[in-house]
């Protein structure tokens, strides 16, 4: 049910999905690598010998990749007519 004159376009930079990725993925760099860096005796007692924020830095870049990938994947498809680009009707 698509019109010849309907142009298809992707969100592209602006899909949602791009940002929550890539701030999933700073925050997961930077427990990474507070998790390698600062892992004191103190701390592995405290959490009983787990590096939480290696860990959860680690999970955070994973779902920061599933976002980033699943965006590429299926990009959100914008549909324009040339209807769209003169402006609705009434808004002048």
């Amino acid at each position: 049910m698509s019109k010849s004159n309907e142009l298809t376009k992707t969100a592209g930079a602006f899909d949602v999905r791009n940002f929550i990725g890539a701030l999933l993925a700073i925050f997961g760099v930077i427990l990474t690598i507070a998790g390698i860096v600062g892992f004191t005796p103190d701390e592995a007692e405290r959490t009983g010998g787990v590096d939480a924020n290696l860990w959860t830095g680690i999970g955070l870049i994973i779902a920061a990749a599933v976002f980033l990938i699943w965006a590429k994947l299926r990009p959100i498809r914008i549909v324009e007519t040339p209807d769209d680009e003169a402006g609705a009707p009434g808004t002048d």
